[in-house]
């Protein structure tokens, strides 16, 4: 299996993630759709990395080598904003899964809360699913 092809297995679990968030936002547990959004962006810049050679670490939050292999980015590729919205989900993620010492994980989190970060998945997933589409034309990544 080439990086393209990691990157683009790696790609169809965060759509997965991101309908799964959809889901949940509109139906569920909002706790769950932060959660779900949260791992839609860390498969889908994972995947990115992948497609580029980039190796990732195996964390969930990603940004610090995402900003580190800016370089490798086509210019439309908001490498900065998208290292912000990695670390701010991945800070979310424990207590999406756990709650905190007071309240469980759904008391935690408000429907507003998912909206957001199912937004935020929504742009890098399509964001990484263009970058794929202009590698799988044999196309110019700017």
């Amino acid at each position: 299996m080439n990086s393209y092809e990691a990157g683009l297995a790696l790609l169809e679990q965060a759509k997965r993630r991101l309908e799964t968030s959809k889901r949940e936002t509109l139906e569920g547990s909002p706790a769950y759709a932060v959660r779900s959004a949260q791992e839609c962006v860390e498969l889908s810049l994972k995947a990115a990395l992948r497609l580029l050679g980039v190796e990732y670490p195996k964390k969930h939050d990603v940004s610090r080598v995402l900003l580190l292999f800016k370089d490798r980015f086509p210019e439309w590729f908001n490498v900065d904003l998208f290292a912000i919205k990695s670390r701010e989900l991945a800070e979310k993620r424990e207590p999406a899964m756990y709650g905190d010492e007071l309240r469980g994980p759904d008391e935690l989190f408000t429907r507003e809360d998912a909206e957001r970060a199912l937004s935020d998945a929504e742009e890098i997933y399509r964001a990484c699913r263009r970058l794929f589409d202009s590698y799988g034309r044999g196309g110019s990544r700017r």
